[in-house]
């Protein structure tokens, strides 16, 4: 199986030609992302993605460029706002789309009907669609999640352990094989971010401090590389996704970043090429 890796737009402070030189200078496959609101802006993006290997980022009630959903918004809403966006990344010719999708203040009842509905739209477009365990979302919490994926055999996940980490203060998965097993059953993405009891994102995963976290977590995509070898797929996407707005830490007073974006992202793929691709 061949490990495809990802540079996500998220973060990146130069044009889409320039991500898309520093993805292949890097080895990477291809770019995430989500697309333009405006039409023009849109057409200029597929054209310059030419060709590129690309994963189509969606959120759903949100404004451009945050992640929070809308307060308030309703099922319908969501239901609204993916097919919309899903619809205007489809020209691009995505791999499939990744999707910060609904709101965790939803009853079980509520998530359900929604998450069904995203699966019908799956159907309906022919291209996969994976949900993003991300806090404010219904996936935010793990044993929330193992609900929906017991209840649901063929939703999809992009698997963001992240998360999970700063939601229960440790290093959950650990502690719960039963939930890391039926995450890798239905893992389809994975979004490379090492987190702590304490936040979504480590100030660097290189630093030596950060051992114990950098370990738990390549030990969780250990689990959904072996998962998805023996599911008989012939490559894994993985979006080395260490971001900006907040997950970076800053030096307090100067917002001096404590390391560069692009420099981690890079150094947390090809680590992953190395360990699951070495002859």
């Amino acid at each position: 199986m061949k490990l495809r890796l990802f540079k996500t737009l998220w973060g990146h402070e130069g044009g889409l030609t320039a991500a898309i030189r520093e993805m292949r200078e890097a080895g990477f496959t291809g770019i995430e992302g989500p697309v333009p609101a405006d039409e023009s802006e849109r057409e200029a993006f597929f054209n310059e993605l030419s060709g590129t290997p690309w994963i189509a980022e969606v959120t759903t009630c949100t404004p451009p460029g945050l992640y929070l959903p809308r307060p308030h918004a309703s099922p319908a809403d969501h239901l609204a706002s993916l097919t919309e966006s899903v619809m205007k990344s489809l020209p691009g010719n995505p791999e499939f789309i990744t999707t910060m999708a609904g709101s965790d203040s939803w009853d079980d009842d509520e998530t359900l009907r929604f998450l069904r509905a995203v699966l019908d739209l799956e159907q309906a477009i022919g291209i996969a669609i994976s949900v993003e365990t991300h806090r404010g979302r219904p996936t935010f919490h793990p044993w929330r999640t193992k609900r929906w994926l017991d209840a649901l055999p063929d939703l999809r996940l992009t698997c963001d352990f992240s998360h999970w980490c700063v939601v229960t203060e440790r290093l959950l998965l650990d502690e719960e094989p039963a939930i890391l097993e039926t995450c890798a059953r239905h893992a389809w993405h994975v979004h490379g971010r090492v987190g702590y009891a304490q936040g979504p994102q480590v100030p660097d995963p290189r630093a030596p401090e950060y051992e114990n976290e950098l370990t738990a977590h390549e030990g969780w995509w250990d689990a959904i590389w072996r998962s998805m070898q023996e599911r008989g797929f012939s490559s894994s996407t993985f979006t080395a996704e260490s971001g900006p707005d907040g997950y970076l830490h800053l030096e307090p007073f100067t917002r001096k970043p404590v390391a560069d974006l692009w420099e981690i992202n890079r150094w947390l793929g090809q680590r992953q090429l190395t360990r699951l691709q070495a002859p």
